[in-house]
């Protein structure tokens, strides 16, 4: 009876974004496109960066880790959900499931600890410029990008056994377009009611902890910029923080309102959504807050496409 009660006997049934779509054939073409500009503008981001010396700083090395893991969140789950949608078959084995759940909480752990760690850089640059160099060398780099992973995956080590542990005897019917704790959560025909809770004091620590270095970073930056006398140089750090800033605000907006909102304010349909935003529209979005207004990526950009021509043109 146990067995037959626990999640690893019987596959979930995801629902998914389609069954709320009234065109499903547009939703799908619209999603595709964007999983392909996703994969596409992050992939190239990674590949300048690594390609072009002069971008070999501390800021486009962190710019490279969060398109790197931007591919990946968003490949969790999209592809799964395309796939679904043109077979027809929207199960997902309670293993299949628990790695999918692991792996979404591991990467956004890890971007949150990672836009932290890229505020600091930029106050390191801003507010400590001759020491920069030396104080963010390589070495320090490397060690911060291992600790925003390291962190992330603590949450996914933390939450994922725990919650696919659960006894699911209700609908295996999960009211989402991936394997998200609180949808599974909703499952459950145990009280979740005290691990609710301890899950909401994880997630409030692991906002609260980036939240805190990003507005500190953020304040000694805008004193700095004000008692600069150089109207330049208050351009050039605004233009410099204005992109991350707006990442930020995108990505924290909807992880405040998934896991530190109650209930009462929470639906089905609004999960989805704001999932739906922070999974795959932000991957699209965060390639061309980075790139479309900086100066040393466009430069980047012509210079390889310029080199191509020529190679072709000699080729002929």
């Amino acid at each position: 009876m146990l067995s037959e009660n626990q999640s690893f006997g019987t596959d979930f049934i995801l629902l998914g974004l389609f069954s709320q779509s009234k065109s499903p054939t547009l939703f799908y073409s619209m999603i595709v496109i964007i999983f392909i500009v996703a994969l596409t503008g992050n992939a190239t981001l990674v590949l300048l960066i690594q390609s072009d010396p002069h971008l070999h700083t501390p800021m486009y090395f962190f710019i490279s880790q969060l398109s790197l893991m931007d591919m990946m969140y968003i490949s969790v789950t999209v592809p799964k959900m395309l796939l679904d949608q043109v077979i027809g078959i929207h199960n997902i084995s309670a293993p299949s499931c628990g790695i999918q759940m692991f792996l979404h909480l591991t990467l956004m752990g890890s971007e949150l600890f990672l836009l932290a760690a890229m505020s600091y850089d930029r106050y390191m640059a801003i507010c400590h410029p001759l020491r920069y160099p030396i104080l963010m060398n390589h070495r320090v780099c490397m060690l911060l990008a291992i600790v925003c992973w390291f962190l992330g995956s603590v949450d996914g080590f933390t939450l994922t056994p725990i919650t696919m542990n659960f006894p699911f005897c209700k609908s295996r019917e999960i009211q989402h377009f991936f394997c998200e704790v609180l949808a599974l959560l909703k499952l459950s025909c145990s009280d979740t009611s005290l691990y609710e809770i301890v899950m909401y004091l994880c997630c409030v620590l692991m906002l609260l902890i980036p939240v805190i270095v990003i507005l500190s970073s953020y304040s000694l930056i805008l004193l700095t910029v004000y008692r600069m006398n150089s109207a330049m140089g208050h351009r050039k750090a605004f233009v410099t923080c204005s992109s991350h800033i707006t990442a930020v605000v995108l990505f924290f907006g909807a992880a405040v309102y998934n896991y530190m909102l109650p209930p009462s304010y929470h639906t089905a349909e609004k999960d989805m959504m704001v999932s739906f935003f922070y999974t795959i529209l932000t991957p699209v979005i965060n390639p061309l807050i980075y790139s479309v207004r900086n100066k040393d990526i466009t430069a980047a950009l012509k210079k390889i496409l310029w080199s191509k021509v020529f190679f072709f043109n000699f080729q002929k």
